[in-house]
């Protein structure tokens, strides 16, 4: 998941502002013509009582009493910050309640990098790969049963829906690890520039697809397909093995395309994403 030889040159600004990302988004909304008000969106910062500590997330919503499906986003390996603010502001204003959790908690609270981030550094990768370290697939379905017991207890989620569940770098495995934890809840998910989805290894995520009951969007970053054609392909077999539908897409990006504040950002096909992710879940969180 996100191995350190995909992201040498890779520099991340943690500390992107909300107003740039907001300009970014009302000129893309221009561009494409939108005519629409922005949905007024309530937030909140939380702080949830899992099993191995207390994880400190953001939690957003339309406002008014709903109820709307919900969806968990797993952020990348730099996790919560700014941008994964503005993706659930943004997500929650088409009529969703969206969680974005902290996945390093354990370790420390969030932002858990505040200045730029150089991952040709080798003290700064280092620093982030120990925080990694402590997100194991036992700790991920621990805090999956958590994270989603937290949402259906909120009053303006609608428990009768699907939960949607996406995740970005090393949350795209996260996602499929979910979908398996809580099958019965998990409708969607989608994957954004993710590693290590079918790999080698005993505990590869695309082992646990026969349990899942979940329409998956598997989006993937041309340097990552680069590095491993095969992987893809592994994916495809074990989701046509599982009997579920998937759509899987290598785009012309790199990885952290989907991510304003990386180096990489691309943002024709960030929107591209994003409204592949947009109906998808219009389509299954029913």
């Amino acid at each position: 998941m996100c191995e350190d030889d995909i992201h040498p040159g890779l520099i991340v600004d943690p500390t992107v502002s909300r107003r740039t990302f907001g300009l970014t988004v009302a000129a893309v909304a221009g561009i494409a013509g939108a005519a629409q008000a922005t949905t007024p969106v309530v937030s909140r910062d939380v702080d949830i009582k899992t099993a191995d500590g207390v994880a400190d997330a953001v939690v957003f919503h339309p406002e008014g009493k709903g109820p709307w499906p919900a969806v968990l986003i797993w952020p990348d390996i730099v996790s919560l910050r700014p941008v994964f603010r503005e993706m659930g502001r943004r997500l929650a204003a088409e009529g969703y309640v969206v969680l974005v959790p902290n996945l390093y908690y354990r370790t420390r609270r969030a932002p858990v990098v505040e200045s730029t981030f150089d991952f040709a550094n080798a003290d700064d990768r280092a620093k982030l790969m120990a925080l990694r370290k402590t997100v194991t697939p036992d700790a991920t379905e621990r805090d999956a049963k958590t994270y989603l017991a937290y949402l259906d207890a909120q009053p303006q989620v609608d428990k009768r829906r699907k939960v949607g569940v996406q995740g970005y770098c090393m949350g795209g495995a996260l996602s499929i690890i979910t979908a398996a934890t809580v099958p019965n809840r998990i409708g969607a998910v989608a994957s954004f520039h993710g590693g290590g989805l079918a790999t080698d290894k005993p505990d590869s995520p695309h082992l646990l697809l026969a349990k899942t009951k979940a329409e998956y969007l598997i989006l993937w970053a041309k340097n990552d397909d680069d590095k491993d054609p095969n992987e893809k392909v592994r994916l495809k077999a074990a989701m046509d093995a599982a009997k579920r539908p998937a759509k899987i897409e290598v785009y012309p990006a790199a990885h952290g395309w989907c991510v304003k504040g990386s180096q990489v950002y691309d943002e024709a096909q960030a929107e591209r994403a994003w409204a592949e992710l947009l109906a998808l879940y219009k389509r299954t969180l029913k």
